[in-house]
């Protein structure tokens, strides 16, 4: 479809977004063999993970301001930056992940400072040797190529992160197929991390971004920061369970339940904030949309 075509395609029925077509799950492994390997975390960046902005990351984010909100138009409400905490030192959990698009939010919501980490998928965002090298350079992002294979090499890098006062981020989703405007199921990734770090979780709701378009609304909410114990209350034990026992996987279970509870009615309250009427324009929707989307999820 042209340009054109795409600018005057009739409007699409209210609530409804653009629905994503099932896509092919990928083989990590796979892709890695075909490159000769792959690292991942801390032994790909090299370096440790810096709280400081650089140069070049302050000229990415004056670029992005300018393309997302600028050409693109992008509308954002957010509400709760009072509960930011002033320094790092904390797990952000977001959901619902449905597009590109989520990084930019929580990047708008923050300080420039102390930056964030995230992992990422590798096969979703190394699709070229320039990209990969930019990402390495940049910085933000840890890579995960293997996908369910331990928690481990996880907990080393945030701990990194968390310990050079940056923050580090989860979406514990892992995917953005995720139900329309309403959360999907939970992995408690997240939990265990926060549990292994002592680290508080900040979460983060944020709607709107199943589509995008010329002028798209969309909406975040920072919300009360919360330790594992507040998050289980009466189900805190006193104390952490041993690593990798079963005792410790029930309550990172209990924990990531606690936080969907809390983000799920929040998320289904913004995202009808951005849900525009069926005769508005729509333009470049599809173009948007998968603008920067990549290979499918992760195979587990």
């Amino acid at each position: 479809m042209s340009a054109e075509q795409d600018a005057t395609a009739g409007p699409s029925p209210a609530p409804r977004t653009a629905r994503r077509r099932p896509r092919a799950r990928v083989r990590p492994e796979a892709l890695a063999a075909a490159r000769g390997g792959a690292r991942e975390g801390l032994d790909w960046l090299g370096r440790r993970p810096e709280a400081k902005a650089s140069l070049l990351y302050r000229v990415a984010s004056v670029f992005w301001r300018l393309l997302v909100f600028g050409l693109f138009r992008i509308k954002v409400r957010t509400s709760g930056q009072e509960h930011i905490p002033s320094g790092g030192g904390y797990i952000l959990v977001s959901a619902a992940h449905r597009g590109w698009i989520d990084p930019v939010l929580i990047f708008h919501a923050l300080p420039l400072e102390p930056r964030t980490w995230f992992l990422g998928s590798g096969p979703s965002a190394f699709t070229s040797k320039w990209k990969e090298g930019l990402i390495r350079r940049l910085g933000g992002m840890l890579p995960v190529w293997r996908g369910g294979v331990g928690i481990d090499q996880h907990v080393r890098s945030a701990q990194a992160v968390l310990d050079n006062g940056a923050v580090f981020v989860q979406m514990p989703e892992g995917t953005v197929n995720g139900p329309t405007g309403h959360l999907g199921p939970f992995r408690p990734g997240a939990a265990l991390i926060a549990m292994r770090t002592g680290a508080p979780i900040l979460p983060f709701a944020m709607a709107g971004t199943e589509e995008l378009y010329l002028g798209k609304r969309l909406a975040t909410r920072v919300l009360p920061l919360a330790t594992i114990a507040e998050l289980v209350g009466e189900d805190w034990p006193g104390q952490m369970p041993e690593p990798n026992s079963r005792a410790e996987l029930e309550l990172a279970k209990r924990a990531t339940e606690a936080l969907e509870r809390r983000l799920g009615p929040v998320v289904e309250e913004l995202f009808a904030t951005t849900v525009d009427p069926p005769n508005h324009p729509r333009r470049f929707r599809k173009r948007m949309t998968w603008l920067l989307l990549g290979p499918g999820p992760l195979e587990h």
